[in-house]
């Protein structure tokens, strides 16, 4: 049996703990930093068919690295399976976690065979918090030569556009006062913040089209007849490189500070987590999944300028600037729902995204042999 054959035999004789753990994992949600059950799950699979098992790498106890096979090649499989918070899997990271682990499973099948280290990463935080910026400084990425990851999405994309983002917590402090018998001795720091809001408004006429600003109010103050002491938001900026965001980062800050300075109120800006970089894919990597893909069935619909416009942002493009990685898309048939939707986390444990999941494991762990196979892109992968 050719190495690719095993492959798929492999994989086959595990669907059915695969589609378990996704549905597993998406039955009982965890938010950032907090998915202990979702990484427990996966480690103990992994170490049950017999990886070798690390458990709270890097001084994150929710994350992991399981490694299996000794060839020259080391590629990492990204797991990510935290939620968000009030939607649950509304971004398919349960499907992320058990098509991670059905390629490492697969290609630890053939490793020694054909030339490869195979390790599966649990990498936490992806919504918030930056899981892979803080295992990429903190080691966890170390002698590996190529990282591979899919994402559930409404349709197959194989070099999905992405920004840089950043986001950061914004506190104001006021002052209270009776809103109604002594209001001139308040400092109202809700209103600092509308006049944020309606400052970041206005420049939305002015940036570039490929930026992004969003965010929510997490504190207006405590009851409408005193004068709110504290407000608080929430905010992410976003834009097509690193090297970008910091323009219009500056800008809306600016924005935060026309807010102070109307009002009287103390401006507070605290970062919240690492900023994401853009994810730069490998063509070569990101031809073979395409081809790996294709010959099982999935379709790449060419979307031109529209694809622009459905830009998001991973962690994963942290990874991406320290070593050639790819981040392809797999549609779960979930249209008209997107991503970040409750409809989109139905389909999350649909039978097109059972299928999208045996689909991705399947090509990424073909792209790994492929990878192992070609000697001129080991020896660039390896830096040879």
């Amino acid at each position: 049996m050719d190495a690719r054959a095993a492959v798929r035999e492999r994989l086959e004789e595990s669907r059915d703990t695969l589609i378990a753990l996704s549905h597993r994992i998406h039955a009982h949600p965890e938010v950032a930093f907090e998915e202990e059950r979702a990484a427990a799950w996966c480690a103990e699979l992994l170490d049950a068919v017999g990886f070798h098992v690390e458990r709270g790498i890097c001084a994150l106890p929710t994350a992991f690295v399981a490694r299996a096979g000794s060839g020259p090649l080391h590629i990492a499989l990204c797991a990510e399976y935290d939620c968000l918070p009030g939607i649950g899997h509304a971004c398919g990271h349960n499907v992320i976690a058990a098509l991670a682990l059905g390629a490492g499973i697969a290609a630890a099948r053939v490793a020694d065979e054909v030339g490869l280290t195979v390790s599966v990463v649990g990498t936490p935080a992806e919504e918030r918090g930056g899981g892979k910026v803080l295992l990429l400084e903190r080691g966890a990425f170390a002698g590996v030569h190529a990282a591979m990851m899919v994402h559930p999405a409404p349709l197959d994309v194989v070099e999905p556009p992405t920004l840089a983002w950043e986001e950061f917590d914004v506190h104001y402090a006021g002052k209270a006062a009776h809103a109604s018998a002594f209001p001139e001795l308040g400092v109202n720091a809700a209103d600092a913040l509308t006049v944020a809001q309606t400052a970041i408004g206005l420049l939305r006429q002015h940036i570039r089209w490929t930026d992004r600003v969003h965010g929510i109010v997490t504190d207006g103050g405590d009851a409408a007849n005193v004068v709110p002491a504290h407000a608080a938001a929430s905010y992410i900026v976003r834009a097509r490189t690193l090297g970008e965001l910091d323009d219009i980062r500056a800008r809306v800050l600016g924005c935060f500070e026309a807010g102070a300075l109307a009002t009287g109120a103390r401006l507070d800006v605290r970062p919240s987590g690492r900023p994401y970089a853009e994810v730069r894919h490998d063509p070569t990597l990101a031809t073979l999944y395409r081809r790996n893909a294709e010959s099982i069935g999935r379709m790449f619909p060419d979307f031109g300028p529209l694809l622009e416009r459905a830009a998001a942002s991973t962690d994963m493009g942290n990874v991406s600037h320290a070593l050639p990685a790819i981040h392809p898309t797999i549609g779960i048939g979930s249209l008209p729902a997107v991503n970040h939707q409750p409809e989109f986390a139905a389909h999350c444990v649909s039978a097109d995204a059972d299928r999208a999941l045996l689909d991705g494991a399947l090509a990424l762990a073909w792209t790994a042999i492929d990878m192992a196979n070609d000697a001129a892109l080991t020896a660039r992968l390896r830096g040879a």
